[in-house]
């Protein structure tokens, strides 16, 4: 199977609801020891991105993944498993650089992760590359602090998506999803507290943005990012906040879960949040979506809902 490539502006009546834009890596976890020691592997594929386009597709809408990827087999495999989901590609190939590796090294105190994304395909994404001529029509367009973490040309790719994106007329959607192994904190907590108060909407961490802020509490975090029309806190097991400009903050609590793996649940909420939005939901609906689909990611083993 060949890899779909970018496509040019098609008219906005064509145009897909959402457009997510991130690196989605292929994902190596071993089956039968730990890193060091096994000898069987399961390949899939890991991207939070990737994760809010299957949930949206899942969902019922029309959402694009955009990226890059290398010209190898890995970005066959990665593209392969998207479109068998029903997800439209926007994908620039490198014949140079490589599609990104991840691996799970799974322990008994739980999993560690190791990233081969340096000098990446994905690493390469630059300013421009979703014009706001190709992003017409787009109602949402989503992206994580993941992306300006990845190299100088991600990060200034993400500054242009968030003015391309307002001139199209979209919402700009910025999940904080700071990633520790990435880069500096200074850099993150300067770079994600930027991006997070630019956004329309902004989905975040109570527990992330303790450590990379100091704000303890949601109300703390709000009067961090006074900018952001609608922020959204998630905070684990106890629940999410959400604060819609002046209005008095919405709480609904998170359902009680057999935990599987918490990996995905924050991409799942994001999807089911955005889903409910482009449904003109209220808050209160929008919050309990969000923490539905991330219930039916954390009950199981993938990062991705499943195929119905």
């Amino acid at each position: 199977m060949s890899i779909p490539s970018l496509p040019g502006a098609r008219p906005p009546d064509q145009a897909p609801e959402v457009v997510c834009i991130g690196e989605t890596m292929a994902l190596i976890t071993p089956t039968d020891a730990a890193l060091a020691d096994a000898h069987e592997a399961s390949l899939g594929l890991a991207g939070a991105e990737s994760n809010v386009t299957a949930g949206l597709t899942a969902a019922g809408h029309h959402a694009v993944w955009a990226s890059r990827l290398g010209d190898d087999p890995l970005g066959v495999r990665i593209s392969s498993e998207l479109t068998r989901r029903g997800i439209e590609l926007w994908v620039e190939l490198d014949q140079d650089a490589p599609t990104g590796v991840m691996f799970k090294d799974p322990a008994a105190e739980g999993s560690s992760v190791y990233y081969y994304r340096r000098g990446s395909a994905a690493s390469r994404m630059a300013p421009g590359m979703l014009s706001a001529e190709r992003l017409a029509g787009v109602r949402i367009v989503h992206t994580t602090g993941i992306t300006p973490a990845l190299s100088p040309s991600t990060r200034d790719m993400v500054d242009r998506l968030f003015e391309d994106a307002r001139t199209a007329g979209a919402l700009v959607s910025f999940d904080v999803n700071d990633r520790r192994a990435l880069w500096s904190m200074e850099d993150a907590a300067a770079t994600l507290a930027r991006l997070a108060n630019a956004a329309d909407i902004t989905l975040v961490g109570r527990d992330e943005a303790e450590r990379i802020w100091g704000t303890s509490t949601a109300e703390e975090i709000r009067a961090f990012l006074p900018d952001c029309d609608l922020l959204v806190v998630k905070d684990g097991d106890v629940g999410a906040t959400a604060f819609h400009g002046d209005a008095h903050p919405v709480f609904v609590p998170a359902p009680v879960v057999d935990v599987v793996e918490p990996v995905g649940a924050g991409d799942a909420f994001a999807s089911g949040f955005l889903a409910a939005t482009l449904e003109g939901k209220p808050l209160a609906e929008r919050l309990s979506a969000g923490h539905i689909a991330a219930e039916r990611v954390l009950t199981i083993a993938a990062d991705m809902p499943p195929i119905d």
